[in-house]
């Protein structure tokens, strides 16, 4: 019988099996199916250790305006799914004024700041260290008012996070990236950030780690979780597997077991797609068009699109409508290339109202530990949240740990 069950293969549930493997756990990981092949999969492959303020939901008119409208590409909408979205929607809001936001950031940051050192001892033991650039990326704006405005607020981050980021006019832009074919009018480059050629080949080479030093991975099924006696059981290929204790960390599709469970979760599903471009030039570093609403990242496949959110149900069917727009926008500023022949993938990213991760004990239910909710940034702080779970399972208790737990966080999980 194993000591704990890691319910979820993504980056947040590999790391989670890392980390208690190394704090001497017995620990078997359980998806359905292989490790990385979900939502850690298709990302555009950042550790961002700048990444010190998760994304509030803006609160101005003219933005509101133009999402409204369908004026912007780094957000869409699905009418019809805002009547069931409107409630984490609201609370999202609430959360997103300053004060509130400058809270939540206080704590966020403390977990974004140690993303890169948690990574760094994993990325050397499984052997990924040519797979990772350490340049950071460049974020570009068309027009001048965006970029004279997002060079303006990095005084305030450089000053009270002492992130490391350098403003650039469109001359420097250029001079940064000589792929670019036509003028901008401002960016920034940032650095503390690192980028995978290839997330998942990332999180397999995390769980082949695992498993190389005594770890198990099955194939299995999270929502059969059930208690059995003092600990806990799931079903799995090989048949019924036991432990003491279970954690449940499987992102987007947490609040489907955890409501079987008896609990219900708040939970904002932002899809992302991606597409894969034969580009004949190869980027200096990834690179964020804020107008179009794309990231674009070379990776081993090729030049990867990735789009920003779209707020619609979890099981909507797929709609790459805002991929090829941003791909046609950036056409405008890089080669892309022809599109390579691929399955259409898309991803959720798990979004809690709050914009913290749920981290630590479901109260009252004994050997039951949750590890998901971490929005945009589940591959960056993966192995962070893994080490915070295990010193909570260890008994220790923080100020940060009690911020990221159940029992303090109503607004995002309580009983049904």
């Amino acid at each position: 019988m194993a000591e704990v069950l890691v319910l979820g293969a993504g980056m947040v549930g590999v790391a989670a099996a890392l980390e208690l493997q190394t704090r001497g756990h017995a620990v078997v990981l359980v998806d359905r199916r292989g490790p990385g092949e979900e939502t850690s999969f298709g990302n555009a492959g950042f550790v961002q250790g700048e990444a010190v303020e998760p994304y509030a939901m803006p609160r101005d008119l003219r933005t509101l305006a133009a999402y409204a409208v369908g004026r912007t590409n780094d957000l869409v909408y699905d009418p019809s799914a805002l009547p069931r979205l409107a409630p984490v929607l609201w609370r999202y809001f609430r959360n997103s004024a300053p004060a509130r936001h400058r809270r939540i950031s206080a704590v966020y940051a403390q977990l974004v700041q140690r993303a890169l050192a948690d990574h760094a001892p994993l990325i050397e033991a499984a052997g990924q260290e040519p797979h990772v650039r350490r340049t950071g990326y460049l974020q570009i704006w068309r027009d001048v008012r965006g970029a004279e405005a997002a060079a303006a607020e990095t005084v305030r981050l450089i000053r009270e996070y002492d992130v490391t980021v350098t403003a650039l006019d469109g001359t420097a832009v250029a001079a940064a990236e000589p792929a670019l074919k036509r003028p901008v009018a401002g960016g920034l480059l940032w650095g503390d950030c690192w980028t995978s050629d290839d997330p998942g080949a990332l999180t397999v080479a995390y769980a082949e780690l695992f498993t190389r030093r005594g770890g198990t991975v099955l194939r299995g099924d999270a929502t059969s979780l059930a208690r059995a006696g003092a600990g806990w059981q799931v079903d799995t290929a090989s048949g019924p597997v036991g432990a003491a204790q279970a954690v449940i960390a499987l992102g987007p599709w947490a609040p489907d077991l955890l409501a079987r469970l008896g609990w219900r979760v708040a939970m904002l599903w932002k899809r992302g797609y991606h597409g894969h471009f034969a580009a004949p030039v190869r980027l200096q570093r990834p690179l964020i068009d804020a107008d179009a609403g794309v990231v674009l990242s070379p990776m081993r496949r090729g030049l990867r699109i990735a789009t920003g959110a779209a707020l619609v149900a979890r099981d909507a069917p797929s709609d790459p409508g805002q991929l090829l727009r941003g791909a046609c926008a950036a056409s405008e500023l890089v080669e892309i290339g022809t599109r390579i022949a691929e399955p259409q993938w898309f991803g959720h990213r798990p979004c809690l109202p709050d914009m913290l991760p749920l981290v630590g004990a479901v109260p009252g239910e004994p050997g039951l530990w949750v590890d998901f909710g971490h929005g945009h940034q589940g591959f960056t702080l993966g192995p962070t949240t893994a080490r915070l779970l295990a010193d909570a399972m260890a008994g220790a208790r923080t100020e940060l740990l009690a911020a990221l737990a159940p029992a303090a966080r109503p607004e995002v999980m309580r009983v049904a």
